[in-house]
């Protein structure tokens, strides 16, 4: 079975480059319209509980099935939701504490990297074992940025450091699941990408 896990298009707040974990922002009208339907329409495609995975997979994949699944959400950044770096930075001594500390513990309010991938490994783990058993060939979920990172960081091929696994809005990775049973990793064979050719950069 091939694995495609994409990010969802951008949003108004990340454009303002504020963080967006759980808040429930919608994709901004310049990141639903930089999204192209893909040649390739599969039956179901797994999104999260928030709008932005929705709206990106209705663009990318028309008339497919979206099944929710929870737990594959962004990491939950606490008091630093909807606000930027900068502004944490001049203001909040615990997140300045957090970043100087290379964002391995809790983010103030919210989660903690090792608890934020320990929600959506578990997460993706069930989902993965669920399309085996149905012998799915493909497996399409859109999700978050920081989900990508979480799946890579513990279960890619080759090898990489967590924050080498981000991914652009709009695109993803193909991965193929032939060492799971066996090894519980998944292979990188590409890397994907639906936004429009006059977007792509």
């Amino acid at each position: 079975m091939r694995i495609e896990i994409i990010r969802h298009g951008r949003t108004m707040l990340q454009e303002e480059h504020r963080y967006v974990g759980r808040t429930d922002d919608p994709l901004s009208p310049a990141g639903a319209h930089e999204l192209e339907a893909a040649s390739h329409i599969p039956t179901h495609v797994y999104v999260t509980s928030l709008q932005r995975t929705r709206q990106t997979a209705e663009l990318i994949f028309p008339g497919a099935c979206l099944v929710e699944v929870s737990g594959l959400e962004e990491m939950d950044f606490g008091t630093a939701e909807g606000r930027t770096h900068q502004e944490m930075m001049e203001q909040d001594a615990d997140y300045r504490a957090w970043v100087e500390n290379g964002c391995v513990g809790r983010c103030p309010g919210g989660e903690s990297r090792d608890e934020f991938s320990a929600r959506v490994c578990d997460a993706f783990t069930r989902l993965v074992h669920e399309a085996q058993s149905q012998d799915m060939d493909v497996l399409t979920i859109v999700a978050h940025g920081g989900t990508i990172m979480a799946v890579m960081d513990c279960f890619g091929i080759p090898r990489r450091e967590f924050f080498s696994w981000q991914t652009k809005h709009g695109c993803g990775l193909m991965l193929d699941d032939s060492a799971w049973e066996r090894e519980h990793t998944l292979r990188l064979i590409s890397e994907t990408d639906h936004r429009r050719k006059d977007s792509q950069q």
